[in-house]
């Protein structure tokens, strides 16, 4: 049963259009949330691109979402009317099956995800189930916290499936919004870095926050690697990474969607122990550990700002590798009073 009155919201339907819904209720789990910034992530172009399949039709995009708690569902403990939450892509799960009893809820065969199962962020209103929602870090401001609701999670899984280990050096191919969070993060824990990306302003940040060296994201590393992550959904550079690792490094592979991976060689790619590995979504645990870690060191967030209504602007200078860093929706207040952009 809808709320009162109509809330605006982009939705995908051959590229992005603005509808008016009726405002949701939360449900017994939900919190209705007032949306004040959405981060704009890759996984959202490839909804729109049509390179991930379709889950729910006119599905609104959008899972690095902060804003204030509006309305809670009968069940809801610990959330109120006016508190900040930062909403994620997990968005849920069957809490039953044995991945989700073994602490590996990310591949749950039931999980259901914020912007592609679920209505996400690209709105003024937005429905999350509350088990699923997190307390932010103080002091880091909204637009801020909206690319550490995925970019900086998944960054931290990448991370932790890559095995790198203390003092180690680490490849890091692309350096978007992900990218640019998890160096960081690779880089406050003492690690060296080295960045492979074909963006020469990426490069230029790379090095601004530390990195040890960027290069081209073909060009060899300057020195072997004990782990790598490759966050670029570009499948022809896994061999690239893998042959950059040292004896017993891993490749982990960030991305939920990858172009076709050419053949590798045994010898010169895998041989000598050399893993390869993905990353599927995150736990609730990797998100808490991940914002409790940025707590006590806040990033550097390069941004780029947009308002809500240039959805696919921003989607179309994220296509274009127009953007460095990290691109965020930014809500006017007045979500039914915005008006679409070409799209």
């Amino acid at each position: 049963m809808g709320g009162t009155g109509r809330t605006g919201a982009w939705v995908v339907d051959r590229g992005l259009r603005w509808v008016a819904r009726e405002v949701p209720e939360p449900g017994r789990y939900g919190v209705l949330v007032a949306v004040s910034v959405c981060g704009v992530c890759r996984t959202d172009l490839h909804l729109v691109e049509w390179d991930l399949p379709t889950h729910l039709p006119e599905c609104t995009p959008g899972h690095e979402i902060v804003g204030r708690v509006v309305r809670t569902g009968p069940a809801v403990t610990g959330l109120a009317p006016g508190d900040r939450v930062g909403v994620a892509w997990l968005g849920r799960t069957c809490q039953v099956c044995r991945y989700c009893r073994s602490g590996r809820e990310n591949l749950c065969p039931h999980s259901r995800y914020t912007g592609w199962d679920l209505h996400g962020g690209y709105a003024g209103l937005v429905v999350a189930d509350s088990r699923y929602v997190y307390r932010l870090p103080p002091g880091i401001p909204d637009e801020e916290c909206a690319p550490l609701l995925c970019a900086g999670i998944i960054g931290y899984r990448a991370l932790a499936r890559a095995e790198l280990p203390p003092g180690g050096r680490l490849g890091v191919y692309g350096f978007g919004a992900s990218a640019h969070l998890t160096a960081q993060l690779a880089l406050a824990r003492g690690a060296t870095v080295h960045v492979f990306t074909r963006s020469e302003e990426a490069q230029r940040l790379a090095l601004a926050l530390g990195a040890a060296s960027a290069q081209d994201a073909y060009a060899g590393s300057p020195e072997p690697l004990d782990a790598a992550i490759l966050f670029a959904p570009v499948g022809s550079l896994v061999p690239v990474a893998l042959e950059a690792l040292d004896r017993g490094g891993t490749l982990a592979i960030a991305g939920i969607h990858l172009t076709d991976v050419p053949a590798l060689g045994y010898r010169r790619q895998l041989f000598q122990e050399r893993t390869l590995r993905s990353v599927t979504a995150n736990t609730r645990a990797d998100a808490l550990a991940y914002l409790a870690e940025v707590t006590a060191h806040p990033p550097v967030v390069h941004l780029q700002r947009y308002a809500m209504a240039e959805a696919a602007e921003a989607l179309a200078d994220l296509a274009a590798g127009r953007i460095t860093g990290a691109a965020v929706l930014v809500a006017d207040g007045r979500a039914d009073a915005v008006r679409p952009g070409p799209g």
